[in-house]
């Protein structure tokens, strides 16, 4: 890997480039490379979670004194969240320097949105090992935070069906309401199927192992197919 590369591109420079490396050791790569001379990066991954939260938390605190705690959060929230991290590790070409098994390699989807949210995290378990917390507070200002303007903006710190029950209201005088379409597999496996609908008009129709994650699905559908983002 060429992580000189990465570096001039993130614009940091490791001392030690053995955490930078980490940061992107999968546990697949290790079961085909035992040998490899770093674990996988799960640790360092829970570190960084830590990090990226507290940088966002002190940011939110000091720059909105009036905000209540429960709108801090919302917003924290929608900063923190797995799918904005992976969105952002895209924008960093985080998927180019992945250590993964072969299998792990063809895997797409949300499968690979995961595994660079978490890599995401290790970078920044791996940076403040290397350079300390102001450093990752440069980093995270520089490429995260100024995702909260588009956040705030478009609602996008409510859930799936708070906003699309918001806007329908808004534009149709309509509640939605949602109905169980399907529901399969075993016990312990259920997955569920919902169709969330405005009167007679089915708007969207979403998948998940619990009814309440199928509706944030529908939801989400719903606001996609109607053009109300």
């Amino acid at each position: 890997m060429d992580w000189e590369k990465l570096e001039n591109s993130l614009g940091v420079s490791f001392r030690n480039k053995d955490f930078l490396t980490n940061a992107f050791v999968h546990r697949s790569y290790l079961n085909e490379n035992p040998s490899f001379h770093l674990p996988h990066n799960e640790r360092i991954e829970f570190l960084g979670d830590a990090v990226i939260e507290l940088a966002v938390t002190k940011y939110l605190f000091n720059q909105y004194p009036d905000k209540p705690e429960g709108e801090l959060t919302t917003w924290r929230a929608a900063l923190v969240k797995a799918t904005a991290l992976s969105d952002l590790a895209k924008e960093l070409g985080f998927g180019d320097y992945l250590l993964l098994s072969r299998g792990e390699a063809k895997e797409g989807g949300k499968a690979r949105d995961e595994i660079l949210s978490n890599t995401m995290e290790a970078f920044m378990g791996a940076l403040y090992l290397d350079q300390g917390f102001e450093i990752c507070e440069e980093f995270i200002g520089k490429h995260l935070l100024p995702k909260l303007e588009g956040i705030i903006k478009n609602k996008l710190f409510q859930d799936g069906k708070s906003r699309f029950q918001e806007v329908a209201q808004e534009k149709t005088g309509i509640t939605p309401i949602y109905k169980a379409l399907k529901e399969w597999g075993p016990d312990h496996q259920k997955q569920f199927r919902v169709g969330v609908f405005l009167e007679e008009e089915k708007a969207g129709e979403g998948e998940g192992s619990s009814k309440q994650e199928a509706e944030e699905a529908a939801a989400k559908n719903a606001l996609k197919n109607k053009h109300w983002h």
